[in-house]
């Protein structure tokens, strides 16, 4: 099931994606009653998905994210594998949703692109065994995690690095039949052109490993996000430049940088 949030005629809501781009008409958003973190009964009031504005499919209390999880990608920067997970946070107002603009940020000259799968997590957990992982993730996203490249070397925290505003892109909508995230392929173009191609079978540590290993110190809320790394192959944005990421069994989530104002 695709899990949609959106926006028609000024109204936020969630709907069940149904159908696709070879669908008579085009696919179409079926709205849901309540939110996706509970159950809920579709409404059956549907709406074509050309008609509506798609938002970042959850509005995560925080982003937690890991760094150096492909071998290649922490090699390419003249990085080890961690004996273990870097991780870091994205504040909320990092968010933005498909097609929203990518800010470029004025204190640097060096902005990457870093194509990830986030994992978008249903249910309070802490604490969380290997086992019962499954039971607290709602579903799968894209992610974009944009990256001062410049700044993150020269800073000795990631915090302005990685956490500046419309530096993590999220999308299109939330895939919740994804039954094994471990070997699914991951690109990002810039312009049409493929910059990275990978699959999350190259990942480290699975995505198993990096739900107990953050909920040992935290918990994770409904809505929050956890991205898993980037494989290798990132690189410089320009202003003008639209970057996409497509993930395997998921969709693709794009947007345009363009000069901050």
């Amino acid at each position: 099931m695709r899990i949609a949030r959106f926006s028609i005629d000024g109204n936020v809501a969630f709907g069940v994606v149904e159908g696709d781009a070879s669908t008579e008409g085009g696919p179409v958003l079926d709205i849901i009653k309540g939110h996706p973190f509970a159950e809920f009964e579709r409404s059956g009031k549907k709406v074509p998905l050309s008609k509506v504005r798609l938002l970042p499919p959850v509005l995560p209390n925080k982003v937690v994210a890991i760094g150096r999880n492909y071998a290649e990608h922490a090699a390419e920067l003249g990085n080890d594998v961690p004996e273990v997970p870097v991780t870091f946070f994205k504040p909320s107002t990092a968010v933005i949703g498909p097609g929203d603009p990518i800010a470029y940020p004025s204190f640097s000259s060096e902005l990457h692109h870093e194509a990830e799968l986030a994992v978008v997590i249903g249910r309070m957990c802490r604490e969380v065994p290997r086992e019962r992982v499954k039971d607290v993730i709602l579903g799968y996203t894209c992610a974009n995690d944009l990256t001062a490249r410049d700044v993150q070397r020269r800073e000795q925290q990631w915090a302005r690095a990685k956490g500046f505003d419309t530096s993590c892109p999220l999308g299109p909508w939330i895939e919740t039949g994804i039954e094994d995230p471990a070997n699914l392929g991951i690109m990002c173009t810039v312009n049409g052109e493929q910059r990275q191609l990978g699959r999350t079978s190259d990942m480290v540590r699975s995505v198993e490993e990096l739900i107990v290993h953050i909920t040992e110190a935290m918990t994770l809320l409904p809505g929050d996000v956890v991205l898993t790394g980037t494989p290798a192959g990132v690189g410089p944005l320009n202003v003008g430049d639209e970057v996409a990421v497509t993930i395997e069994g998921i969709g693709t989530l794009t947007n345009k940088v363009i000069k901050r104002g």
